[in-house]
Order: structure tokens, then C-alpha cells, then sequence
């Protein structure tokens, strides 16, 4: 029987997530979580209810749970449903190729034509987005996101919580530290230090300061 599975988020990136699942025999789409506004769970959201995040406790024991939030601030939100004992799902849609030694912890989303290499580990609840192809030997970490037509090459380090935006080109053996943001369509060829953001080609420091994005 396929995994029951609720959606923790109710906002434009939760529809495509559940567009992914809807490819995934192993799941059953159940319904979306939300935190924020209440009044959001008034009314379903593609076609299915919406609950209150303190009121899933009792689906515990009978569903799963993955975040649809792009933002490397998700963790606010898993760290809710973990309390409330929702195991988190690890979702990959068919089309994504996951190297046989590649690790996806709980509730890694792999989108649609995503590519991960060999030996490479992906932390928990990272997000990799449309297209996005991450190199062998490297690591992702948790609730970072890699967002669509990214390419990380191999043997890189993506911390804790960064943000690799769309297009954006990450050279062998670099690493971005933890909180930091790589804009959109950046071409990183040195190392990233931790809480920054970084722009162009080559990617240089334009914010300090950075909390993730």
C-alpha cells in the first residue's frame, strides 16, 4: 500500500510538489499542512483538506510527511512535524537519477530530471529542484536548496542551509558555507565562506550578514 503523505506547505511550490507525487505510486497524496495562517486550512487546497499543524498529531501512526517550502527557513516548519512524530518521506520523482552509492536523508526532495553522483550525501529535508544535477563525492546539506538547472560539481560541500539559485554553476572541490546564497546564474570558482552572498561570474562576496534565503 502506498505511504500516506501530507504536504507541509499550502503556497505555489506545494501544488508542484504534489504534481511530483502524483507520478509517485509509492505515495498517496492525503492532504497540506500549514503553520502560518490559520484561515489557510478553511478551504482545500488543490482539491484536498488542509491542516493545522498542531492538529496532526494522530496521523502519526498512519502518514508521512515532506516539506514544499523552497526556502532555506523549512526547518522551522519540519522541526514542528518532527515534534509531533510525522515521519519524514523522502520524495523522488521518476525521472530523477540517484547513483546506487548516493544517500537521500528523510525528506530529501529529488524533482523531476535531477542527477545525483556516486558516493554523494544529501542531508535532510534539502530541496533539489528541476534539473539539478549534483557531482560525485559531494555533499548537501540539510534543508539546503538547489534550485532549478544547477549544476554542483564533484567533490563540493554544500552546507547546512545554503541556497544555490537557478543556474548557478558550483566548480569541483569548492564549498559554499552554511546560510550562504549563490544568486541565480553564478559561476562559483573559489570557496564560499559561511553567511554571504555571492553574485556573477566568477561569484564574488556582495552581502555579508546572509541568514539564507
Amino acid at each position: 500500500m502506498p505511504d500516506r503523505l501530507l504536504i507541509c506547505g499550502t503556497r505555489s511550490f506545494a501544488a508542484e510538489v504534489a504534481d511530483l507525487v502524483s507520478d509517485i505510486p509509492a505515495f498517496e497524496l492525503a492532504g497540506f499542512v500549514e503553520n502560518l495562517d490559520r484561515a489557510r486550512c478553511d478551504e482545500p487546497f488543490e482539491g484536498l483538506p488542509v491542516h493545522w499543524v498542531d492538529d496532526i498529531a494522530p496521523l502519526a501512526d498512519t502518514h508521512v510527511a515532506v516539506c514544499a517550502l523552497a526556502t532555506t527557513h523549512r526547518s522551522r516548519f519540519t522541526s514542528q512535524v518532527e515534534a509531533l512524530g510525522i515521519r519524514a518521506a523522502t520524495v523522488v520523482h521518476p525521472t530523477a537519477r540517484i547513483a546506487a552509492t548516493a544517500t537521500l536523508a528523510p525528506g530529501t526532495i529529488a524533482s523531476a530530471g535531477v542527477i545525483v553522483g556516486a558516493h554523494t550525501r544529501v542531508g535532510a529535508h534539502a530541496l533539489l529542484n528541476r534539473g539539478v544535477l549534483v557531482g560525485h563525492h559531494t555533499e548537501i546539506g540539510a534543508h539546503a536548496s538547489v534550485m532549478p538547472g544547477a549544476n554542483v560539481a564533484g567533490n563540493c560541500r554544500v552546507a547546512d542551509a545554503a541556497f544555490i539559485g537557478m543556474g548557478a554553476i558550483m566548480l569541483d572541490k569548492l564549498s559554499v558555507g552554511a546560510h550562504s546564497v549563490v544568486a541565480a546564474g553564478s559561476v562559483v570558482t573559489r570557496d564560499v565562506p559561511p553567511n554571504v552572498q555571492v553574485l556573477g561570474a566568477p561569484a564574488r562576496v556582495v552581502k555579508e550578514g546572509v541568514e539564507g534565503r
